[in-house]
């Protein structure tokens, strides 16, 4: 039997609207179901699979429209204590800003923190560090990392073994002169090790207030606190002083000061705190500018509180100044940018990309609002962000 001209026309034409469909298929919006959207909850916040039974309570969670009993769910799994909080604390700990480093106080601290819901606008004034309770392993010591080492060594499930001390007790700095993960073993050998203490300025601001200093350059504020080292005329142009340089040390020498008694001493491998006496590191290159700023405390200014910088939000709960790393500390850790910048690296974690338009901005400073009235609790940050990025 032979099929008319009119019945293979009629085929083609159905067969080209069905392949026309398909092409187009991508093209239209695919929405996820609770199931897909706990799989993707889960592989978030932990990077591995959920098991049947937790996929289930998350699934049963998101249909009740409570995805966020379902984030909090996921985050009880060890792997987001093993994993993903190492991963977002380790990058702070160094320099090169790299996950590939060994456990330390700093990160153990961090993660210990975040699991026990340890307000985190404490993390660079608090006189406190996590150590671990794993049968073995050898008394901590403020100059080395044999404790964490071993930790490392015998894959330690951080969820379980750490532990809150006082900073105090086990290092013997004096508490007041505690600075949270500033003045662990971890965060003194990476940035108050030689230098000038600029250091961990720096990279305190780029940690907690996701800005390094040329963003924040500001060369209307007074120059009255630049040391003595950086050269006035550098090339032999005051030009590039007055119009580049004066920008990041105007701010970044008055801040800089609550580090004066504090230094990472590389032969012994521990910090040193000498209350009362500048770390001679402060006076290095007094000849490139006699005239300059002479440290003879560890008093600190915060310059940037006026000028464009203002709108980094500090706190009226705290002066603007003060003595020493803890004060300085709590200037940064109470500032709109410091909740704002750790939600914001959060959402990087779960998102697996930066707050790129409106609606990803929208949610951060929500999130940030949300962040802050939780007390600080960085698990809001993290769930709050995972279960926006969960899919629709």
């Amino acid at each position: 039997m032979f099929e008319t001209s009119k019945t293979l026309t009629g085929r083609r034409t159905l067969a080209a609207l069905l392949t026309l469909a398909t092409a187009m298929q991508p093209l239209l919006p695919a929405f996820a179901g609770p199931n897909e959207q706990a799989k993707r909850l889960f592989d978030r916040i932990t990077g591995t699979p959920p098991s049947a039974t937790v996929l289930q309570q998350m699934a049963t969670d998101i249909s009740g429209n409570n995805a966020i009993a379902a984030a909090q769910l996921a985050m009880q799994d060890a792997n987001f204590y093993n994993v993903t909080l190492r991963n977002f604390a380790a990058p702070m700990t160094n320099v090169a800003q790299s996950v590939f480093v060994p456990l330390n106080d700093y990160t153990a601290t961090i993660i210990g923190m975040i699991r026990d819901n340890v307000p985190f606008n404490t993390v660079l004034s608090a006189d406190m560090i996590y150590t671990g309770n794993m049968s073995g392993a050898p008394a901590y010591s403020f100059a080395n990392n044999n404790h964490y080492q071993y930790l490392d060594s015998n894959n330690a499930d951080l969820s379980k073994v750490l532990v809150q001390q006082q900073q105090s007790s086990l290092t013997g700095i004096p508490s007041a002169a505690t600075a949270g993960v500033m003045t662990t073993y971890g965060g003194a050998s990476a940035f108050f090790s030689l230098g000038t203490n600029r250091r961990m300025l720096r990279f305190t601001m780029i940690n907690y207030m996701c800005n390094d200093l040329q963003t924040i350059a500001d060369i209307t504020r007074p120059p009255d606190r630049i040391r003595q080292d950086p050269s006035r005329s550098p090339g032999g142009d005051s030009r590039t002083f007055l119009n580049t340089c004066i920008g990041c040390h105007s701010g970044m020498d008055a801040l800089a000061g609550a580090f004066a008694y504090y230094d990472f001493n590389t032969t012994a491998g521990q910090m040193v705190y000498t209350p009362g006496q500048v770390q001679t590191k402060y006076g290095i290159n007094s000849a490139n500018f006699p005239y300059g700023h002479v440290t003879t405390d560890d008093s600190w200014l915060n310059y940037w509180r006026q000028g464009p910088n203002a709108l980094l939000g500090w706190s009226s709960s705290t002066p603007g100044s003060g003595n020493g790393a803890k004060s300085f500390g709590q200037e940064i850790e109470n500032s709109t940018q410091f909740a704002t910048c750790q939600v914001q690296k959060a959402f990087q974690a779960m998102c697996l990309r930066p707050p790129s338009n409106s609606a990803d901005r929208s949610q951060v400073a929500q999130i940030t609002a949300d962040f802050v009235s939780s007390n600080y609790n960085m698990k809001t940050a993290f769930s709050e962000s995972a279960v926006y990025c969960m899919g629709q």
